[in-house]
This record gives C-alpha cells, sequence and structure tokens, in this order.
C-alpha cells in the first residue's frame, strides 16, 4: 500500500514509515500521465488475493449481496463513502456500518492495494467505531502492512491497549517505526535509557520536529521541566500526542477533538461524568451499544446538579420506576428523562433499551402515547405498532409506515407527504436505476442515503428518492426504520 489511500484521515499518528514506492528500472519506460492507456481501463490480477475483499458479516447476515460493489470504480466507492454526514439518523448510520464491515468481492480495478480496505477502515475510524476497526483490523492482519499498522496502532492507544501495540511493532521487522512511536514504545516497557538515547540519536539526526522534541522531552523526564509552560498541543492532535500529554498530568479535552477520541474517555482511569460525556457522543453515533450508556448512567449517585448530573438523575428515576413496573411512577417519570434524552438526540439508544418493556405496561393518556412513539423508535417496531393507543391521522400514518402500508392514509404534515410516495408509487431516477442495474449496489445505497441526508436538510425530494432506493435494493427494514426517525425525531435542518 505505497499509495496514500484517497480516503486518508489528518489525524493519524505517525507511527511507523510508509514503505517507499519502488523505483522503475533503468530500461523501464516511466509511467506517466501520458500513457495510451484509457483512464477508465482498470487493470488487476485475475485470481489474485485483494484485502478490500476482507469483512466482518457475510452475506447471509447482512442481507447484501456477495457483489456488492459490482462494476463500480474504487475511486468512486470511496469518495461515495465520505460524501455525507448521517449522524442524527441512526438507522442509517448502522446500515453505514454495516456496508463498512460486509464480506464482500473487491471492486474490479482493487488489485492487490487494499485501497477501498483502509477507506473502510477511516470511516470507522471517523464515525468513532473503535471496535469494530479493531475487529476488522484483525482479520485484515494489522500488521501486514504500514498503513494498516498505523490505524492499529491508533485505536490501541484510544483504547488503553498500547503495550500490546507496541509488542505487534517489535516482533514485526518490517514495520519500521518512527522515532516518536519507538521512544514511545520504549518507556512504556521500561527502557528509559534507550528511550533517552533514541530521542538525543532523533536530535542529532534532525530526524524529529521542535514539538515533537518538546513533547517527548517532557514525557520522559517531566521533573526536569517543573515549572515551565507546557509545549502546546500539535495540529492536529494525535493519537500519539494525546496519549503523552495524559502520561505526563495533562490531558487535553476530547470534546473538541475527533469522536474516535472519546473512547480515551471510557477508561476506568476518566472521571465518571467525562466518561458519560463521551458514552453519550459516541451512543449518539451509533458506534457503541446502548447498554454501556445505561451501565454509566446508572453506575454511582450523581454528584451534583445541572448537565450531565440532571440527565443522569431522569435516567435514574425512570429506570427505578420502570423496574417497580409502577405505572404511575413510570408515567411521572417518562416525560422527563425522555426531554433530557431529546436534548442529547439519544431517543433512539433510549428506545433499544425500554421500549420492550415499556409496551407491557398499562399506560395511559400521554404517557401511553409516548411510550407508542417510543416503541416506533425501537427494533420492535413492527410489533409494537399493532397497538396505537389513539386514531389520529398521524397515528394511523405511522402504524401504517410500520407495517409498509400507506395506501389510503392521509400523510399529516410534509415529511410524511415526502415519504408516503416511496412507499406507493415512486419511480428511482434515471441515475440511481443505473446503479443497481450495473450491480453496483453498494454505491446506490449510498446514494440513496446521501439523497435521504440532504432531504433533512430541506430538500425533501431526497426524502422520497432516498427511501425508494433503499427499498429496491432489499433494505426494506432500513427504509421503514429510517422513515420513523424522519417521523418522530427533530434532525431538519
Amino acid at each position: 500500500m505505497a499509495q496514500e489511500p484517497l480516503s486518508a484521515i489528518d489525524w493519524l499518528s505517525q507511527s511507523v514509515t510508509a514503505a517507499p514506492t519502488p523505483a522503475p528500472s533503468p530500461n523501464e519506460p516511466a509511467v506517466t500521465d501520458g500513457s495510451a492507456l484509457p483512464a477508465d481501463v482498470s487493470v488487476t490480477v485475475l485470481g489474485g488475493p485483494s484485502p478490500d475483499g476482507v469483512g466482518l458479516l457475510p452475506a447471509q447476515v447482512t442481507g447484501l449481496p456477495r457483489n456488492l460493489w459490482g462494476l463500480g470504480r474504487t475511486d468512486d466507492i470511496v469518495t461515495a463513502l465520505f460524501s455525507h454526514d448521517l449522524q442524527g439518523l441512526p438507522a442509517l448510520q448502522g446500515l453505514l456500518i454495516t456496508l463498512l464491515l460486509a464480506e464482500a468481492e473487491p471492486p474490479a480495478d482493487a488489485g492487490g492495494t487494499g485501497r477501498l480496505l483502509v477507506a473502510r477502515l477511516d470511516r470507522l475510524l471517523a464515525i468513532g467505531a473503535l471496535d469494530q476497526t479493531e475487529a476488522l483490523l484483525e482479520a485484515a492482519d494489522a500488521t501486514s502492512s504500514p498503513d494498516l499498522f498505523r490505524r492499529s496502532f491508533d485505536v490501541a492507544l484510544l483504547t488503553g491497549t498500547e503495550d500490546r501495540a507496541c509488542d505487534a511493532m517489535r516482533q514485526n521487522p518490517g514495520l519500521a517505526p518512527t522515532f516518536p512511536a519507538r521512544i514511545f514504545c520504549l518507556a512504556r516497557s521500561g527502557d528509559w535509557n534507550a528511550a533517552a538515547l533514541t530521542l538525543r540519536t532523533a536530535q542529532a539526526l534532525g530526524q524529529i520536529a521542535p514539538e515533537e522534541d518538546a513533547l517527548l522531552s517532557r514525557y520522559l523526564d517531566p521533573d526536569l521541566y517543573e515549572g515551565e509552560p507546557m509545549p502546546a498541543p500539535g495540529k492536529p492532535v494525535t493519537p500519539l500526542s494525546w496519549r503523552m500529554f495524559e502520561a505526563i498530568g495533562e490531558t487535553l479535552p476530547t470534546g473538541a477533538l475527533p469522536l474516535a477520541f472519546a473512547h480515551a474517555e471510557l477508561r476506568p482511569t476518566a472521571g465518571w461524568k467525562a466518561q458519560i460525556e463521551a458514552a453519550e457522543r459516541l451512543a449518539r453515533a451509533g458506534a457503541i451499544p446502548p447498554n454501556v450508556l445505561l451501565g454509566l448512567y446508572t453506575q454511582s449517585m450523581p454528584a451534583a446538579s445541572g448537565g450531565v448530573w440532571d440527565r443522569a438523575d431522569a435516567f435514574q428515576g425512570f429506570d427505578q420506576a420502570l423496574a417497580r413496573r409502577d405505572p404511575v411512577a413510570v408515567s411521572r417519570e417518562l416525560p422527563l428523562v425522555w426531554a433530557q434524552m431529546q436534548a442529547m438526540e439519544l431517543e433512539v439508544p433510549f428506545a433499544s433499551l425500554y421500549a420492550e418493556r415499556l409496551a407491557a405496561l398499562p399506560l395511559t393518556d400521554k404517557a401511553a402515547q409516548l411510550g407508542y412513539q417510543i416503541g416506533l423508535l425501537s427494533p420492535d417496531y413492527q410489533r409494537i405498532a399493532l397497538a396505537p393507543v389513539t386514531d389520529d391521522v398521524r397515528e394511523r400514518f405511522l402504524a401504517g409506515l410500520a407495517a409498509g402500508e400507506l395506501k389510503g392514509l392521509v400523510a399529516p404534515d410534509s415529511m410524511a407527504r415526502a415519504i408516503a410516495p416511496a412507499f406507493v408509487d415512486a419511480a428511482l431516477p434515471e441515475d440511481a436505476q443505473k446503479l443497481l442495474d450495473d450491480a453496483r449496489v453498494g454505491e446506490a445505497i449510498l446514494w440513496g442515503m446521501g439523497r435521504i441526508a440532504a432531504g433533512v436538510q430541506g430538500d425533501l425530494r431526497g426524502v422520497t428518492e432516498g427511501l425508494v432506493l433503499l427499498r429496491e435494493a432489499g433494505m426494506e427494514d432500513v427504509a421503514r426504520r429510517t422513515a420513523l426517525e424522519l417521523m418522530l425525531l427533530e434532525r431538519r435542518g
């Protein structure tokens, strides 16, 4: 993987050096832009292995075709993977993660470069899905190339398993560590003298940037710099620099850093407040299971009031009322906790945790209506939709949407009017239909998700087109859940 992938995120640590691009033989003509080959010709080794086919979820689990990318080109697929922000649309975010983890035949032009694999890893990192990134790296053998190992090393730094990553670096001579990574790992292993000698060597050779020098020097001997101002964090902050700032007692807050850094706050060494705030960010992105949030919200008694403490207090009050199966107490606590979840855009994780138990309680009036709507945001939405609380136009539409049957139902608002044609009679635009005809199902699904994201920002035609695409691609469950989220969540731009 000598070529830097198109999708590279800008905050990766320079932990290992990339393999140099082989120089052409003196007798071999250089390949230039003036080549006689047409631009759209793809060359690959027939039957040759490609890391781009690595995945965690087989086709029988995902419901996606094995030939997911069809005749698509790697450049186009990578661009599509990074084209849209799906935050705030949990069903689509979940579908994106499924796409990224799916086992699939590589694109026709993949060769053995693994560029699509790296792009998938980078998209997972951007979402903050570190557990999934780590599992995909293990399946692909993270030590097989510098590009893969860089990502594995950073995941380890953010999840507190950096010693294992340093061991892997030592055991694989083909991975040439940079000076900062070598010094960090030597110090982690307790060989401080070797780490200091390596730093002096890097200084003498001019192989280390001034800001890295300042941070590493302080990391190796913080007492020597006591009373002196801290070096400013580099831009961008990398997981390696973040980890060293933490080691010298100057932890950088992760709230303004890329989402993946929030995982560092989930470790037991972080405070409870920081853990909850990190879990909220990650749960909102669909990067961690809702149970992580549940465990943190109920871990202890809130230490104060306001902000995160009010959310924990409301969550605990509701959880305890539900555990007692007390309809009166649940009716009192449910609006309070729901308002807190709405403020943090955590409605879907909350629904996943509690909808089934809520549906089993004999709630009445507004609590029953709220419980019903929460149920429609859960994986059990189809069963819950069979027991509507009222017979008003909106609730009938929602129930029909859960069943995928809207004929004869009145759309109660503008979003519903955009959704309804997708489940009745709307046709796909020509360009989207061509993607499906060319078996470029993965790209087609990404196109549909992008159109829905545009619809949330005001182009409601995109909602119709995107939902039609999902249904045509066999993603019926995702289409229904997305439509319900568009109706029930306040995510409009």
